[in-house]
Order: structure tokens, then sequence, then C-alpha cells
């Protein structure tokens, strides 16, 4: 019977020994998205933009809504700030709604006993990470026209999204796992990512909730990232870095149990597909 490694070194030596195959498909996805329309690549580009564009023009023009952090705020302090939040989870949806369906979506390569399947999800995640490269340009421009500048912190997001991609894949492994014997699993978490949108600091700042709320509200994956990623990028401070640290180990812990989860169960992946 063929062994599939589950260790934390068998983790990336798949990844690291199939990397190509990671980039050509990852290439694939990206392209095939926008294959066959008119401006093809470039929605990619526009499409934040636009979102940018109506967010800055109900919340600031519409609804003329402030975030109430103190001091003078810019006409579209709010349409940005919300942005971070949705660039934030608009990577973690993207993804862990369609972790569920990945195998069954692939089962051409399920059948082939070569072919390294554990690399799907991390096809998935590294193409919604190109889309969030792009709103995040897109963010720093907006910034940069509305303010004049961009916080020299900034270059720590990098370091704040680490973890949160390796917490991302985790999930991603474990949902691709149980969606093949689960099929309701998909409609699931599409109903709970959206729940999360609402019950994480994206439309609002924690401080408007009463204080009981906030450990609460801090237990949601997404909060801790949206809150760094303001920090660094919006208000110019430096990460949590014992906060940080907590994060990282909880992300790499999920991130192994996730692949191991998924190379203990691929072995039944061809009985029910």
């Amino acid at each position: 019977m063929l062994q599939y490694s589950s260790s934390i070194a068998g983790l990336i030596l798949s990844i690291s020994r199939n990397w190509q195959l990671i980039r050509q498909m990852t290439k694939r996805e990206v392209i095939g998205r926008y294959r066959g329309s008119f401006l093809g690549l470039a929605w990619s580009f526009f499409n934040p933009i636009l979102m940018l564009v109506v967010y800055t023009f109900v919340f600031s023009v519409i609804f003329k809504a402030k975030w109430g952090v103190g001091g003078e705020e810019s006409k579209s302090q709010f349409a940005i700030v919300l942005f971070v939040g949705l660039i934030v989870h608009g990577v973690f949806a993207e993804v862990i709604n369609r972790a569920p369906g990945l195998i069954l979506g692939n089962v051409n390569f399920v059948k082939k006993v070569v072919f390294p399947i554990e690399v799907l999800p991390v096809v998935c995640l590294f193409a919604a990470l190109f889309h969030t490269l792009i709103s995040l340009l897109v963010l720093l421009i907006a910034f940069v026209i509305f303010n004049g500048f961009i916080h020299w912190t900034a270059i720590f997001l990098p370091v704040i999204f680490l973890p949160f991609v390796m917490l991302i894949l985790g999930g991603a492994w474990i949902l691709a796992s149980i969606g093949v014997f689960i099929r309701d699993v998909g409609q699931t978490i599409a109903i709970i990512t959206t729940v999360l949108l609402f019950l994480s600091p994206v439309f609002f700042p924690i401080d408007a909730l009463p204080q009981k709320y906030h450990s609460l509200i801090m237990l949601n994956p997404l909060t801790f990232i949206i809150e760094q990623s303001r920090d660094v990028l919006i208000w110019g401070r430096m990460p949590d870095w014992i906060g940080l640290g907590i994060y990282s180990l909880v992300a790499i812990v999920l991130a192994w149990a996730g692949y191991a989860w998924f190379q203990k169960t691929r072995r039944g992946f061809s009985d029910v597909l």
C-alpha cells in the first residue's frame, strides 16, 4: 500500500518538490478565471478599484461615516479602513469556501496515483493571494492619493499575513478532505464565512462593542489579522509581537494537523468518488 507522509518534514518536502507544478497550476487558475472576457487579467485590477470607489462613495458621501479614532479623519478614511477588513476576509472566504469542492472538482487527479493531490489547496490559496496582492496594491495607491504618504510600518504586513496564510491552508486541507465524504459541508461553510464577516471588525471598530463581547470577537480568526493589518497599514503602529507569536504557533499547529488529516484520509477518496 502506498504510504503518504503526514509529518511537518513531509509537508515541506511535498511543497518544495512540487513547486513547479504549484506555480504552473496557480498561473492556469488565475488566467483561467478571466479566459474569454474582453479585459482578461486586467479585471483582477479593475475589480478592487471599483469596490473601493463604491465603498468610498457610500460611506463617505451617503453615510458620512467616521471610524471614530479621534482627530480629523480624511473624507475617505472609513472606506480605506473598511477595505482592509474586506481584503482579509476575502482571501479567507475564497479559499475556505472553495476547499470542500477541490477534490470533488478534480476527480481525474485522484485516480492518478502519482499526482500529489495535496497541492490542490495550495494552488487555490496562491491564486487567492494573487488577487489579494492586487487589492493591496489598489489600497496602497488609494492611501497615497488620499493621504500623501505610506506608513513605513507597512513592511510588516507580510509578517502578519504569513501565519494567517498557514491557518487558511490548514483549514483548506481539512475541508477538502471532509468535503469528499460529506457533500453538504460546502453549503455549511459558505454560511459560516458569511457569519464570520459580520462577527469580525470589518464594518466597525472593536471599541464600538461592549467590553463583555471583546473576548468573544477575538476568538474569530479574522479579528486579530484585521486589527494588525490596519495597525501597520492605516495607523502606522508596530505589530503586537506577542499576539503574533501566539497566533503563529496556533497557525503552525493547525497547518500541520490539516495536512496530516488530509494525508490520513486521502486513501479513502477513490472509494467514494
